[in-house]
């Protein structure tokens, strides 16, 4: 369908050039009804009365100056070093800060990897009265979990975390572990080619 030569907005009723609207393949021409200068003049207060008829909040638009913007998760209006890069974006930026995404971050992988909400892992930790399971001394900081069954165990610190890994969760390792640190020495003897005979 050729566009026309000229076409009158529906808002402010001047004859303008079709490159004056933006696109819409929904109409006959290929046009929107109404010019981009009223559209960015009147958009905003037409889609305001139309959330307030429904019933529904409106936010308000804050002033943003030059070289920031305004995260709508924590409200606030940050530079743009603040952000991450987004080339579909409009202005290239996401459109959550870099503090918001982490947080959201860390909720969504609470969520799905352990099962827990953030308030669930900090009643854990409470109960822990903020420490280790294990050493009793480092602040609780990483969730730890069964391997086979999903199962949440308790919050540990990395050092312990990292440790229950080494040893592959195994209590038999763990526990020759325990009694080789206390002093007992677990060393096998030979007692043929091959077969090994293990300290009662």
């Amino acid at each position: 369908m050729s566009e026309p030569a000229a076409k009158e907005c529906g808002k402010c009723g001047r004859e303008l050039p079709p490159q004056a609207f933006a696109r819409d393949r929904n109409r006959l021409d290929g046009l929107q009804p109404y010019c981009r200068g009223c559209v960015a003049r009147y958009g905003a207060a037409h889609y305001r009365r139309r959330r307030e008829a429904m019933g529904k909040p409106v936010r308000d638009k804050p002033d943003v100056p030059v070289g920031h913007k305004w995260c709508r998760t924590c409200g606030e209006i940050k530079p743009h070093g603040d952000w991450h890069r987004n080339a579909t974006a409009s202005d290239g930026l996401a459109t959550r800060c870099k503090a918001c995404k982490a947080v959201q971050g860390r909720q969504g992988h609470l969520q799905r990897k352990y099962g827990l909400t953030e308030a669930e892992r900090n009643d854990l930790v409470a109960s822990q009265m903020g420490l280790c399971c294990i050493c009793l001394a480092a602040p609780a900081a990483q969730v730890d979990h069964c391997h086979e069954t999903g199962r949440v165990r308790g919050v540990l610190c990395f050092s312990c975390n990292a440790a229950l890994g080494q040893f592959k969760d195994q209590p038999e390792v763990i526990r020759r572990a325990a009694a080789y640190v206390e002093g007992i020495a677990w060393k096998p003897t030979l007692v043929a080619p091959g077969v090994y005979r293990l300290p009662s």
